[in-house]
């Protein structure tokens, strides 16, 4: 992470839980064949190092996010009195796509069974993470619920006078590209010989505004009851910087979701910055150490496979930027795959109650599948009211199923195989 603990060698990795791996008895099992408790209290050092090394972007531990010291982390106190389940969340950012992820989160919050602890995201998912924090802040889930309806709403209304709209023929097929629309054509040809500066050289940014009209970020800042981390990637150094709630201004938003192709580059104390998707799409380091809740829910939007080779020229450089973008997602996940199997194996000492060592975070996904797959790289700045909502459904619809099939599961065990994950990719 920039400018902020880069001294690896003092912190300590944790780890997530692999997910759906093992059940109770062969966890038991393992723990049977595991070496006495001294030997799991003092990890060989070849291992601890390794784990640091292949750990996420950047430095993890107190070192790496501001912690607030006089949190008493509400949401973990306020599941435990009324029987609701604290979660955090994982928010991939992708621009329009990110509408997606407010149906994801407006049917979790709906459902009234959950609470949320923590929230990282990047670029739309940033703008969600912050927009859901100031509605959490100032009016739990429904206030949460409301501030997601009424920015997306604004995003679309400000989308009308955009010249990047859909043609008659493809509103006719009910096509949601916008890859015959003169004016995407005419961008993204000069896109590749004209930067931001030559292009925007006034940096006229209308997300800023909309940006400081739905978020609170006093009451954000304020709140106790959520931790909220937004990640930016820092064009010197290529390294993730995370912006803890203590520091969230318009800036580190816009820094979050500064595309390079089509924003200048956001400084903030001098540093300029980058989209965070390069670095960390989402970054989940942050809740190692700044929460309780061992349960991480990962809001995918990105998909990570596609079965179809890309054969032309748009299309080879749209599968390039996925597979950027997930390229931080993949190195966090093998980390975590890689220290569970440390910890099962008793190579690693288990972290709490005062014991130092690596926790055993349990891991989900609420994915689009192929209804995300289906849209072109276009779509993700196709701004009209029909398709954000297209968008919503399709999220509550994925967290609904999410919801029937392993609501039981959170607090519990991961449901997320990043096992099987990883031999896939």
């Amino acid at each position: 992470m920039a400018d902020k603990g880069s001294d690896t060698s003092k912190t300590r990795r944790p780890a997530a839980r692999k997910a759906g791996a093992r059940s109770g008895a062969s966890a038991r099992a393992t723990a049977k064949d595991a070496p006495p408790a001294e030997a799991a209290e003092r990890p060989s050092e070849e291992a601890a190092t390794v784990a640091s090394a292949i750990s996420v972007q950047g430095p993890v531990g107190e070192a790496a996010v501001r912690r607030d010291t006089n949190s008493t982390h509400p949401a973990k106190a306020e599941a435990l009195k009324t029987n609701l389940k604290p979660i955090n969340l994982a928010l991939q950012g992708g621009g329009a796509h990110g509408a997606f992820t407010w149906g994801v989160l407006d049917r979790l919050l709906e459902d009234g069974r959950i609470v949320v602890e923590g929230i990282s995201g990047t670029s739309a998912g940033a703008m969600n993470a912050a927009v859901l924090a100031s509605g959490l802040a100032r009016g739990g889930n429904e206030g949460g619920r409301e501030a997601l309806a009424r920015y997306w709403r604004a995003v679309s209304k400000d989308g009308r006078a955009s010249p990047l709209q859909r043609t008659l023929l493809d509103r006719l097929w009910g096509n949601w590209s916008l890859n015959m629309n003169p004016a995407y054509i005419a961008f993204d040809v000069m896109s590749r010989f004209f930067s931001p500066y030559d292009l925007n050289p006034m940096n006229i940014n209308p997300l800023m505004d909309l940006i400081e009209e739905h978020v609170d970020f006093g009451a954000v800042q304020s709140c106790s009851h959520v931790h909220v981390f937004v990640s930016a990637t820092n064009v010197h150094t290529g390294k993730v910087k995370v912006f803890s709630k203590h520091e969230l201004t318009p800036a580190a938003i816009m820094a979050s979701a500064c595309l390079p192709f089509m924003f200048q580059a956001v400084e903030i104390d001098g540093v300029p910055y980058w989209d965070g998707g390069y670095m960390g799409n989402p970054a989940m380091f942050p809740f190692y150490d700044a929460v309780k809740t061992d349960d991480i829910v990962l809001v995918q939007i990105n998909p990570i496979i596609r079965r179809e080779t890309p054969k032309t020229a748009r299309d080879i450089n749209n599968r390039m930027n996925e597979i950027t973008f997930n390229a931080s997602l993949l190195a966090q996940l093998r980390a975590a795959e890689f220290v569970t199997r440390l910890l099962n194996e008793g190579r690693l000492s288990h972290k709490g109650d005062g014991i130092d060592g690596y926790r055993n975070l349990r891991l989900h996904r609420i994915d689009g599948a192929e209804k995300l797959v289906a849209l072109d790289a276009s779509t993700k700045m196709n701004a009209e009211w029909e398709f954000l909502l297209f968008l919503r459904d399709i999220g509550r619809e994925a967290a609904e199923g999410f919801l029937e099939r392993h609501y039981d599961d959170i607090g519990v065990r991961s449901t997320l195989d990043v096992h099987e994950e990883l031999r896939k990719s």
